[in-house]
């Protein structure tokens, strides 16, 4: 794999397309169907590369950084010195100056096909760790810092590897992060597309109701009926399943669907919180700034002072 090759081709393959009332561009990758990755490292004084997202997988390794911003579906977050995150297909995302002074910014992306390992690869015993990674990837995944230490190197020196070796390196790679402790997985189930498995039907009944009506009042009657169960027995179920309790998950629920809104619409805060469920601004601001740990309108401008033109 020709590493500046591969640079200008990303220079020159990458084009913007618009959702229709977003402001986040579409990333046509320089990845062709006959690769299974490619990946670009830079050295540059600042970040320009505006939201987006892209149909591939994408590990990002940043160096040297620490004080700018990050942005993974509806989380925002200063990082450090050491900075790596796995994004998956269709995820918001971009990194942003923000309070970073550093001249010498260090940035590795790699990028894979959303479909490089098919389902029935993934479903072999040994791929378990690796595929449960890639589907928490749905939600963006950030790596510790001790993870970072020990495989930092190795991302550095992939691209120096061609061929069948360069595959195997990054197989290895992706297995030794799956098996890796301390990861956090960074945006909200209900963001995006994602569906998120919790191994329980009746868990799984209950969060399709909420997840389509969180505009409706919602009791823990309701839900609890849903599931089959006593109202009492239902709230020790959903805690020991989701280490959440009802009303929280529901409000987690909305505020992803909120997030998504502050990005995709030109609706007022106070129309947002009162599609989402919030009877009361306040309580929205409040629950909004305690899980994003900023308000609504600081979130959304965010990712419209993200806008670009063309």
């Amino acid at each position: 794999m020709n590493f500046r090759v591969n640079l200008v081709l990303y220079c020159i393959a990458i084009y913007y397309t618009y959702i229709m009332n977003t402001n986040v561009m579409h990333e046509i990758t320089p990845l062709t169907p006959g690769d299974c990755f490619t990946i670009f490292s830079r050295v540059k004084q600042k970040f320009d590369f505006p939201l987006h997202y892209h149909d591939e997988y994408e590990l990002n390794l940043i160096l040297n950084a620490s004080g700018a911003k990050r942005v993974v579906g509806g989380h925002i977050e200063e990082i450090r010195e050491l900075e790596l995150v796995l994004v998956g297909p269709n995820l918001y995302h971009a990194w942003m100056t923000h309070h970073c002074e550093s001249e010498s910014i260090t940035e590795i992306t790699i990028q894979f096909h959303h479909d490089l390992f098919e389902d029935k690869f993934l479903s072999r015993n040994q791929l378990g760790f690796v595929k449960n990674m890639l589907e928490r990837s749905q939600r963006g995944i950030s790596f510790s810092p001790e993870t970072i230490i020990a495989l930092k190197d190795r991302i550095v020196s992939l691209n120096r590897k061609n061929g069948f070796d360069s595959v195997l390196e990054l197989m290895s790679i992706l297995h030794d992060l799956s098996i890796s402790r301390n990861m956090k997985t960074l945006s909200e189930p209900f963001f995006g597309n994602e569906k998120p498995v919790y191994n329980s039907r009746r868990i799984e009944k209950v969060f399709e109701y909420m997840n389509a009506n969180y505009s409706k009042l919602i009791t823990l009657a309701e839900v609890a009926k849903i599931a089959n169960m006593p109202e009492a027995s239902f709230s020790r179920f959903i805690k020991k399943r989701t280490n959440k309790t009802f009303i929280d998950s529901l409000n987690e629920i909305r505020l992803g669907h909120a997030s998504r809104m502050l990005i995709d619409t030109t609706y007022t805060v106070a129309e947002i919180a009162y599609k989402c469920g919030f009877n009361n601004i306040s309580n929205f601001n409040r629950l909004f700034k305690r899980k994003k740990l900023c308000i609504p309108k600081e979130f959304r401008e965010t990712y419209v002072g993200n806008r670009v033109f063309i």
